[in-house]
């Protein structure tokens, strides 16, 4: 049984409540569809109610009617949601009446409908950029505690490449932090660990990247990853990690070995941790198209509950296995 599959099957154990905003978006509906019939989740969909009903009948969609659906708009329960975010929200200025109009935006119905315990987890995106999705997120939901950054990781699946034992890796930031500090790079990286090991299912490998390879350059942005890589082994004493190294030293064994001889990771690293989302965005598009590895996620770590932020050039299966990893996620399992 492949990755993938394991997280769906265990999903199905699960029976979680997923919540997507945009509940009329064909790609969305194709996904909510699959996830009823295989029972990988409940789904709630937010959106008009005949708007939907019009579209799965042209998609010839024969299980939407089993999911929960709400329209935002003419929600009879909007008081209820609305005074929830203003008890949330009012010590930051927000006014009923501005809280009865966000509620009426989906994102924000979604994350109240979490908050609410009447959801537990989200997916969103689809139509929607990253801040969009995460702003509230970041207002309604929170971190958890302790955490005080949230990053996406993507799990990434190849297919036979002999730099990749297990044909597993995961990625991160490459979704959220433009500019992490060191102490921040830190939590991501340690974030990032705990995802390969319980979603992706891989004993983690950390590699703090960088232009440079144990000194072999001199800038502050190197200094910022050499100083990451102590913090994360303060926060993680578990954890096996090391930085600074360039991605090939990371991945290639024989070059692991020339440039960082003295490493247990390099050249054996399965989990890359970015320096910035500068870097993270651009190398897991390029891997994906280049190499035609499967990109997961993005997977939001560090949110109080899952709630996870999909790339608008998602497809419906893309939606379907985050749906399910967000599932595994909200039992705890991340």
């Amino acid at each position: 049984m492949n990755l993938m599959d394991a997280i769906r099957e265990n999903a199905q154990k699960l029976n979680k409540r997923i919540v997507l905003p945009e509940g009329t978006e064909e790609r969305t509906l194709k996904a909510a569809d699959y996830i009823i019939k295989e029972k990988i989740a409940r789904i709630i969909l937010l959106g008009n109610v005949k708007e939907i009903e019009e579209k799965c009948k042209l998609m010839g969609l024969q299980n939407i009617h089993k999911a929960t659906i709400i329209d935002p708009l003419n929600n009879p329960d909007i008081e209820k949601y609305a005074t929830l975010l203003f008890e949330i929200r009012k010590s930051k200025g927000l006014s009923y009446e501005d809280a009865i109009k966000l509620t009426k935006n989906p994102l924000y119905l979604g994350t109240l409908l979490i908050k609410a315990g009447e959801a537990d987890g989200e997916v969103a995106g689809a139509i929607n950029a990253t801040g969009n999705v995460l702003r509230p997120a970041f207002q309604v939901v929170k971190t958890l505690p302790g955490i005080s950054v949230v990053s996406g990781a993507f799990i990434m699946i190849f297919k036979d490449n002999p730099y990749v034992p297990g044909n597993i890796m995961v990625f991160s930031d490459c979704a959220v932090n433009p500019d992490p500090t060191a102490a921040e790079l830190a939590e991501i990286a340690v974030s990032t660990a705990l995802t390969a090991k319980n979603i992706a299912k891989i004993e983690p490998r950390v590699a703090m990247l960088s232009f440079s390879t144990k000194g072999s350059a001199k800038h502050a942005l190197v200094d910022k990853v050499v100083e990451a890589t102590r913090l994360a082994r303060e926060k993680a004493p578990w954890l096996a990690i090391d930085g600074e190294l360039q991605a090939d030293a990371a991945i290639v064994e024989s070059v692991g070995k020339n440039k960082a001889p003295d490493s247990d990771i390099a050249g054996k690293a399965n989990v890359l941790v970015f320096p910035g989302l500068e870097s993270g965005n651009i190398a897991y598009k390029l891997v994906q198209r280049f190499s035609g590895a499967q990109a997961v996620g993005p997977i939001l770590q560090g949110m109080a509950a899952p709630i996870n932020d999909l790339s608008r050039g998602c497809s419906d299966t893309d939606i379907v296995n985050l749906i399910a990893i967000t599932a595994n996620q909200a039992a705890g399992i991340n």
